[in-house]
Parts: structure tokens; sequence; C-alpha cells
């Protein structure tokens, strides 16, 4: 009887565990919608001004501290966008292994003299530092509150280090929503800026129009790159967090199937154990019964 105990006890942790993954992916799934909303309507935004961009400097030599550009960088700064939660299956880990990909390629050995991380969320903080990463700055809890204003913060400090030459490149790693059960781990060249990409951006380069500019188009581009870079890091922290969001909602469907076919397992397990039990007692009773008559 200790076996079927043992048994029943783990059917009602498992059909407790199956209750907590299905309210968990439902959470989930409240939160991605709400997620993708807020992804979706800064993705046309965030493009445009890059495609603005784009068609300003296209023929020009600008001379902006955001376009400089250095032979033999001596100094990369990372920013790593991860997760505050786990139980997101393979969302952190794969991007954190593109990322050791990355680096391994890029720099040398001691990529500690070459490179700083700037990490937002708990896991991305957690991974580095323990693997000897240089993290000069984290943002733990980033996602609890999430807004432009932090954001902005964040990257300002990096246009800072650039344009005052402490780091002469800076880049820029997270996970693009494709869907809720897909997503592409990116590491992107966000300093110095890179004219000719943003001059790709823009479609309509087969229409040659003439534009008259006020002030000018140097004022404008100056105004308009660092928002360029703020939005390109926000649009980043909407990516990942819709696609952090679909991996958790995945993870958690997952994880209840897995329970109950668990359950169901087990039911059988204490089924058989159970008819066992019955046919060992009956065969007891028989057996003392005709005892009984013999004697």
């Amino acid at each position: 009887m200790a076996n079927l105990r043992d048994i029943r006890n783990r059917i009602t942790s498992v059909n407790n565990t199956q209750q907590i993954t299905k309210a968990m992916k439902m959470v989930a799934a409240a939160k991605l919608r709400k997620a993708q909303d807020r992804m979706v309507q800064t993705r046309p935004y965030a493009n445009t001004l890059s495609k603005v961009i784009g068609r300003l400097i296209q023929g020009e030599r600008m001379n902006h501290p955001l376009l400089r550009t250095v032979d033999e960088p001596k100094k990369s700064l990372l920013i790593v966008v991860g997760s505050d939660r786990g139980l997101c299956g393979g969302f952190n880990n794969n991007l954190f292994k593109e990322i050791e990909s990355f680096v391994g390629k890029t720099f040398s050995a001691n990529h500690n003299e070459e490179l700083e991380l700037v990490t937002i969320g708990k896991k991305a903080t957690a991974y580095f530092s323990k693997r000897g990463y240089k993290v000069t700055k984290s943002f733990p809890g980033f996602f609890d509150n999430l807004n432009y204003e932090d954001t902005a913060n964040v990257i300002n400090d990096a246009m800072d280090a650039f344009t005052s030459g402490v780091v002469d490149s800076v880049y820029l790693a997270y996970n693009e929503f494709k869907s809720v059960i897909a997503q592409t781990r990116k590491v992107d060249s966000l300093l110095p800026l890179n004219a000719e990409d943003l001059i790709a951006n823009d479609q309509v380069n087969s229409v040659q129009s003439d534009y008259i500019y006020e002030p000018d188009q140097v004022s404008i581009v100056s105004d308009l790159l660092p928002k360029h870079i703020r939005m390109q890091l926000w649009k980043a922290v909407l990516e990942s967090n819709a696609s952090e969001q679909g991996a958790r909602m995945t993870a958690m469907d997952s994880a209840t199937e897995n329970a109950k076919d668990l359950e169901r397992s087990l039911r059988l397990k204490y089924n058989q154990a159970r008819q066992s039990a019955i046919t060992t007692e009956i065969s007891e009773i028989v057996s003392g019964a005709q005892a009984l008559s013999d004697s």
C-alpha cells in the first residue's frame, strides 16, 4: 500500500504542476498580446525614421560624431537584452550562445581588454558575470516597468561613451520576434552608424526627387540621428519582450502537455499496482478459506 500512496502523491504533485503551468501559459498569452501591440506600433516609426535619415544623407558627406569610424577599434561596448525571469525555454541560452560565438569570432581571447557589456535583465547579468565578462552596467528588473525613458537613458550613456572616444563601436544583441514559436537571435552593429546601410533602407531610391530642407540637411540629421539610435534600442527591447512572452507561452504549453502525459502514465501505473494488490488480497483470502475448510 505504501507504493500506492507514493504514486497517488506523485499524481497529485503532477496535477498541481499542470495547473501552474497552464495558468502561466494564460498569463504569458495575455502579456504577449500587449507586447505585440506595442511592438507593431513601433516598427513602422523606427523603419520610416531610418529611411528618412538615409534619404537625407544620400549623396552628402556628413561630419557627425555618430558617423565617425575607426580603422582599428580598441574598445567596444555590447548591449545585451535578456530577460528578468526564466521558464521561457531556450530564449536566453540561445541568445547567449550566439553572443559568445560572435565574441569569439570578433575579439581576441582576452576579450575583457577590448569589450565591455551592458546587460538588460537579470538573466543576462547573472550569465555573463559568472563567465568572466566585464559587465560595466546592469539593469535588473528592467521589464517590470518597461518605458521609453529608461531605455533612452541606457543608450544615451552608450552614445556619450562613443562620441567621447571611450569606446569605438557599440553592438546590440537581442531576440527579434518572428512568431509565437520562433525568435531570431541578432547581434547588430549600432555605432558607428553606417551611412550605406541607412541609404539602403530607403526603398524609394529608384525615384529621384528633390526636396527643400528647412533649416538645412545637416541640422535635421544632427537632430534625427540620436533619435534613431534611441529608437533602435527601444525597438529591440520591445521585440525581446514580445519574444520572451511567446517563448514562455510555448514552454508552458509544452510543460502542460508533458504533465498530462506523465499523469496518464502514473494513473496507469497506479491502476496496475492497485489491481495487483487486490489480486494478492483475494488470493490470500481464498487460501485462508481453503485452509480453514481443510481443517
